[in-house]
């Protein structure tokens, strides 16, 4: 399957506007558009409107969009350069500004300085590695649910005490419907939040407030690293970033976010 379809994005006679049903399948548990989901419908769409790869992308979300609505995606391509186009996303639901895409598109074919310094983990890989649990029982149809995630490094729900962690979270994740590329960076760069509640001690995470991808190269992969690190908690928001490794050791990417922290159930 490819990644438009995986989306649910639909083409239109225009070029430069595309649509995208929201579905259970691309919302969160709770029954809103995925962030991530959101993101990789604009740089979908600014792929498609462009001809080019993305280089980054960063989304700002203004709002939320739940089923049955129906987002209307409108692509500005504000600068086109010989290798470089630089454009923007606008989705809306009804009218409402849902949220924005910004993003730079294009390759330097001609240039071959290469070289990568970040580290991957050392962590148990995803054969050794449990299954993630939820702090709650997720809807039988919503993305989770298209999403394996193992727990390489980090806590159960129920052991979450109140203790806090080191800011590190290493979590084995892979949608087997869909080959690894921009739109998969999309949606599991979206789980930085994931990590608050690790790095807090307590059942807490939050709600995107931003996404920025950075792309670095795609290899193929079946599982996909998310070395998430929480940076810092404080007037009530949190922000981290996390790193996309291939089983390889390849950096995919990077995203980084900040997120409204929230407890996920009462206290």
């Amino acid at each position: 399957m490819d990644a438009r379809t995986w989306l649910g994005l639909e083409e239109t006679d225009d070029p430069l506007r595309y649509r995208m049903p929201v579905t259970p399948a691309v919302s969160s548990g709770m029954g809103a558009l995925f962030g991530g989901a959101g993101l990789a419908a604009g740089i979908e769409a600014m792929e498609s409107a462009s001809g080019r790869p993305v280089v980054w992308a960063t989304a700002q979300y203004l709002s939320y969009a739940r089923p049955p609505a129906v987002l209307d995606i409108e692509v500005t391509l504000a600068v086109t350069g010989h290798q470089i186009t630089q454009a923007r996303a606008v989705a809306r639901a009804e009218g409402d500004e849902i949220l924005t895409v910004n993003a730079a598109l294009g390759r330097r074919p001609q240039l071959e300085l290469q070289g990568q310094w970040a580290e991957m983990p050392d962590v148990p890989g995803p054969d050794e590695s449990p299954p993630r649990l939820h702090f709650r029982q997720q809807p039988e149809d919503s993305l989770a649910t298209r999403i394996e995630a193992r727990m390489a490094k980090g806590r159960a729900p129920d052991q979450l005490d109140g203790t806090p962690g080191d800011g590190r979270t290493a979590m084995w994740a892979r949608i087997p419907e869909v080959e690894i590329g921009s739109t998969t960076l999309a949606v599991l760069g979206d789980f930085v939040p994931s990590g608050i509640g690790q790095a807090l001690g307590l059942p807490a995470g939050g709600n995107s407030l931003d996404n920025t991808l950075r792309v670095a190269r795609v290899v193929p992969t079946d599982w996909v690293l998310l070395d998430i690190r929480i940076h810092t908690v404080d007037h009530g928001f949190g922000h981290g970033l996390v790193h996309l490794w291939a089983t390889d050791g390849t950096l995919l990417g990077t995203a980084s976010q900040s997120a409204i922290v929230r407890y996920w159930k009462d206290r």
